[in-house]
């Protein structure tokens, strides 16, 4: 069987871990690679778009990277309690007419013994900036650890 550790039950350090491991793998930007993270049968909500199973979350990525270009993203734990762990989150991106926004939103993840996600819920809301207001320059990729937070940011 597959495994993706931290397993749960969590407790604060492996949500945290979790949640740092799924910022890490979205900003790959690799659809398969972060496919990896959820079970085969996972269901998924993002916004009012519905995804069920491993191909249609890697069909789902493919189409959002193509349209959020230079995505960088921060999520932060808000809760977690047995299986269950709720982030929220805001990334910066632009549009192929080079329109910035930065998204912000909240997930709730449900996870199966194997540490795999069976269930993600997210509700995103985008907000149109200017390029100067952006506050994630680092190179696409995984955020530095000295980067700040989203708490940090005042997000």
């Amino acid at each position: 069987m597959e495994s993706k550790p931290p397993f749960p039950p969590f407790d604060e350090e492996s949500a945290k871990l979790k949640v740092r491991l799924a910022e890490d793998g979205w900003n790959t930007r690799d659809p398969e690679r972060v496919s990896l993270a959820y079970s085969v049968d996972t269901r998924w909500r993002n916004r009012a778009e519905f995804a069920n199973g491993r191909e249609e979350v890697v069909a789902f990525l493919r189409r959002k990277w193509a349209r959020e270009l230079d995505y960088r993203l921060i999520k932060e734990l808000w809760a977690y309690t047995g299986n269950r762990i709720a982030v929220r989150f805001a990334y910066e991106w632009h549009d192929d007419a080079n329109n910035w926004y930065r998204s912000y939103g909240n997930e709730n993840w449900e996870f199966n013994e194997a540490g795999l996600m069976t269930h993600r819920h997210a509700s995103i809301n985008d907000l149109p900036i200017k390029e100067a207001d952006r506050k994630y320059h680092w190179p696409l990729g995984r955020r530095p650890d000295d980067h700040p937070g989203l708490s940090d940011l005042g997000f």
